[in-house]
């Protein structure tokens, strides 16, 4: 089993979902295609981690909806309780700052702007994420305890912010030495 399968089976242990579904909400944590995960689902329920009931759909092809098993639910466990990978680093944006003396001021300083907004976006976004997760919370985020069904969606979406908070201050602390 490799990691994706994993993070399939992580999805399913909040909800069912189906093969659509799992490929949106797997992006941000690992980018995935749909070529990836059908397979994968195919695997895990041969396997026993998973089962499905066809969703019959007068309008569109019907579906298969996909749930963790008992089986999967324990081979999840297991992997969490093993050594995790340190993270897989692809950034391009760093290999263009590791040589941004190459080009001139002007055109570093509009790669740093336009990285800037980029980061915006996604701060943006994560604040509509957070605030979702404050009103499907029946407590106050500060509150949650780690078994809450709410905890994991707060502390990741919390780590989120605040590494593009990182990431916005690292792009301004750049452009006033680009600036000087």
């Amino acid at each position: 089993m490799n990691t994706l399968s994993y993070g399939l089976l992580s999805l399913l242990s909040k909800d069912s979902r189906t093969g659509y579904e799992l490929m949106q909400h797997i992006q941000p944590f690992w980018p995935a295609k749909h070529s990836q995960i059908y397979p994968l689902l195919a695997q895990l329920e041969q396997k026993g981690y998973v089962e499905f009931v066809h969703v019959i759909q007068s309008d569109k092809p019907d579906k298969k909806v996909y749930s963790l098993t008992e089986a999967g639910l324990k081979a999840l466990q297991e992997w969490i309780g093993l050594p995790t990978d340190p993270p897989v680093t692809r950034d391009e944006f760093a290999l263009k700052i590791y040589c941004i003396g190459l080009v001139n001021k002007e055109e570093a300083l509009s790669m740093l702007v336009e990285r800037a907004s980029y980061y915006k976006g996604k701060k943006e976004r994560f604040m509509e994420s957070f605030e979702k997760v404050k009103r499907q919370s029946e407590k106050p985020l500060e509150e949650l305890e780690f078994h809450d069904p709410m905890f994991a969606n707060y502390v990741l979406v919390k780590k989120a912010m605040l590494k593009v908070d990182a990431d916005l201050h690292w792009c301004e602390w750049m452009r006033s030495k680009l600036k000087s």
